[in-house]
């Protein structure tokens, strides 16, 4: 009965793991000098792009402040919140 048991428990925790993975999602990064930050997001400067990523108290900041002329790299993902779909005309 206790193998029974350890095995249901070895699959729930192998199931739970594999939705954390799917759930996170994949993600990305850039990396440049600081342009502009302000609570709600960050401008990067990227080659010859300007990339503007959102923020949220929920961002965590690693190894010091966030100023204009910091180089800094930001990980970062890509959720879709509305999607319209417009089928093309015949």
């Amino acid at each position: 009965m206790k193998i029974i048991h350890l095995f249901f428990s070895l699959a729930i925790l192998a199931a739970s793991a594999t939705v954390t993975l799917v759930w996170a999602g994949e993600s990305y990064q850039v990396t440049g000098p600081v342009l502009s930050v302000t609570d709600n997001t960050i401008v990067v400067q990227k080659g010859k792009e300007k990339w503007e990523v959102s923020k949220d108290a929920a961002t965590q900041t690693k190894g010091g402040d966030v100023k204009v002329g910091s180089k800094v790299t930001i990980k970062y993902r890509m959720t879709a919140m509305t999607i319209e779909v417009k089928d093309a005309k015949k």
